[in-house]
């Protein structure tokens, strides 16, 4: 895939903290129950397995984000350097941090367009790029939580590096699609949330629990922007092959590759983001089926 060389980007969806980084903590430690292998995910379920998630527990969305500590104010954003570098489609084919915004402006123009169909309409959320170790409405948060969208302050977290990590990490195929869907995923959560579908929840983990229904419903949204991706005008060129690579890397982080791979076994009953296949499965689910209608993961077994 490439950029439509004459799509004019909108930086104002971006907040790049990056020039007031905290010094990075990156040391492979666990961290925030996530360990770095919850990525592209909820932050409310990367958080269950140290809130008390699992064995029939349940843990309330509400009083998960109202309890999480911050750890001092909110990084400063300074756009000025990506404003300057990254006006159109041209920037986003020579820079990563253009094609990011590339691919939010894409994510956000349709689902602008869409949630109206299903009676809702889609407030814009930023993406906040930051390095290292961030302060967000949900608390702090590592670059080894892996991205993240925030219900509480609306907002998606990035540490950009994270594609990096996704290809030697987790052993997925790279390319910019693979980092176009992992962002597609977590504003697909915000559509979960302006459509009432975090409110309140229960965030339960195992094979069919909550969690990996969230998870995969994300996945099956992130399928169906990349379905009309081309008709946002920001994203030209799509193949069959970068739809592969983003449904490897959806795959890479299924819980059960991700528990083989760490030398553990393999047990559902602690899943929050689902299995390899399954995710495969609604990715493959929104991009055929190419509507939100196509994303009903809730609904009987998975």
């Amino acid at each position: 895939m490439k950029y439509n060389e004459d799509a004019r980007l909108d930086t104002s969806e971006v907040q790049d903290t990056r020039s007031s980084r905290l010094p990075s903590t990156r040391s492979g430690q666990a961290a925030l129950g996530g360990g770095g292998l919850g990525v592209v995910g909820l932050l409310v379920v990367l958080l269950v397995n140290v809130l008390g998630g699992g064995g029939g527990n349940s843990v309330d969305l509400g009083s998960v984000l109202g309890g999480l500590g911050q750890s001092g104010g909110p990084a400063t954003a300074d756009n000025s350097q990506v404003q300057q570098e990254c006006k159109t489609g041209a920037d986003a084919n020579a820079k990563v941090d253009c094609a990011a915004v590339a691919n939010i402006d894409s994510i956000q123009a349709y689902w602008k367009s869409e949630l109206p169909k299903l009676g809702k309409q889609y407030v814009a959320v930023p993406t906040v790029w930051f390095s290292g170790q961030v302060s967000t409405g949900c608390g702090a948060a590592t670059s080894d939580s892996g991205p993240f969208y925030c219900p509480t302050d609306k907002r998606v977290y990035i540490d950009l590096s994270f594609y990096e990590d996704l290809q030697k990490q987790f052993g997925a195929e790279g390319g910019l699609f693979v980092n176009a869907y992992v962002l597609a995923h977590e504003y697909g959560h915000h559509v979960q949330d302006i459509k009432g579908d975090l409110s309140g929840e229960s965030a339960q983990e195992g094979a069919q629990g909550r969690s990996v229904r969230t998870e995969l419903q994300a996945d099956c949204y992130a399928g169906v922007w990349a379905r009309h991706a081309t008709e946002t005008g920001y994203i030209v060129g799509l193949t069959k092959a970068d739809v592969s690579d983003a449904l490897d890397a959806a795959a890479a982080v299924g819980d059960d590759r991700i528990q083989s791979a760490s030398g553990g076994h393999v047990t559902p009953e602690t899943w929050t983001h689902g299995s390899s296949a399954e995710r495969d499965h609604w990715f493959t689910a929104g991009y055929n089926g190419g509507s939100a209608a196509s994303c009903d993961t809730f609904s009987g077994k998975i």
